[in-house]
């Protein structure tokens, strides 16, 4: 979901390659990735304006309900250690069934609602399937030299075509949409990535969801704050500034239209942003419900 930094290492055995993992080390140290673009994927246009089918989401439903918690600080974390191994079978049984809809024959707002939904479950399911684990970003099993995280490996198949995380977000959710707003409803499973919701998104509610989602993720620090009255933001909206906007200025305007007016009074003040941040600890509940331990960043 998220542009990764090149790794520290460059993990290779051959002594033949030791001086260029020295050069590349240097040379990247810090340097990250650029936002991964809109590059539209034109067989996932097609639709069906006149249908009337929707698509169910007991399953997943379930699973969010059951698992689900909201930190004190107002984070939603998952319980990974406490899911089932029928629960986990559940959740893979919810995304093979999803992988047999011919969501083409669907109607937009059908299918917006059905990628944001698979997204998430593939998510969680990588969690699942890698625990225990203190980040996201330590599943390296994308493809490629300096590949970090899951989100380039080929993870299901819809209509006979393999499709990643990196698919779903990039070349389908945002290339088709045009809509910030999907930006707080993809979940990354980090405690710095907007709130993974206790609900499936449907085509009924989706647009109050991304609303409340917009709402909640501006207002809360990791969104939006303040620090010695310069602006510090997600690193969200540096990554995917294209998204909202293309500006500096067109960001902070984002972030005016669902301010609370304490923040949106602040925000009226300034036209540049100072700092971005991002926390990738895994978004995990201790058994309590409560954050895990911190881990080390």
């Amino acid at each position: 979901m998220i542009p990764r930094e090149f790794p520290s290492r460059w993990q290779t055995g051959l002594p033949v390659l030791t001086s260029l993992f020295l050069w590349f080390s240097v040379f990247f140290t810090g340097v990250a990735w650029a936002a991964p673009g809109v590059e539209l994927w034109e067989r996932w246009t097609r639709s069906d304006p006149e249908s009337s089918a929707s698509i169910t989401y007991d399953n997943w439903n379930r699973f969010l309900e059951k698992y689900i918690v909201e930190s004190p600080g107002g984070i939603t974390l998952v319980r990974y250690g406490a899911v089932t191994g029928e629960d986990q079978e559940n959740l893979r049984s919810e995304i093979h069934r999803l992988s047999r809809v011919p969501i083409s024959r669907f109607n937009r707002d059908q299918q917006r609602a059905f990628w944001i939904n698979l997204y998430n479950a593939l998510t969680v399911k990588l969690i699942l399937d890698h625990t225990p684990v203190d980040s996201i970003r330590d599943i390296d099993i994308s493809p490629g030299w300096f590949s970090d995280g899951p989100w380039g490996r080929k993870l299901v198949t819809v209509e006979d075509e393999e499709l990643s995380l990196d698919d779903i977000e990039h070349r389908i959710l945002r290339s088709i949409w045009r809509d910030p707003r999907l930006h707080y409803a993809l979940n990354c499973a980090a405690r710095g990535c907007p709130n993974l919701v206790a609900m499936a998104y449907t085509a009924a509610n989706s647009e109050s969801l991304l609303d409340a989602g917009a709402r909640a993720y501006v207002n809360h620090d990791r969104g939006a704050t303040f620090v010695d009255g310069a602006l510090v933001v997600s690193s969200i909206y540096v990554w995917y500034m294209p998204d909202f906007g293309g500006s500096e200025g067109s960001v902070i305007a984002h972030l005016g239209r669902y301010a609370e007016p304490g923040l949106a009074a602040k925000l009226a003040r300034v036209s540049r942003i100072y700092d971005d941040a991002y926390d990738w600890r895994l978004n995990n509940a201790g058994g309590d419900g409560t954050m895990t331990s911190p881990v080390s960043q």
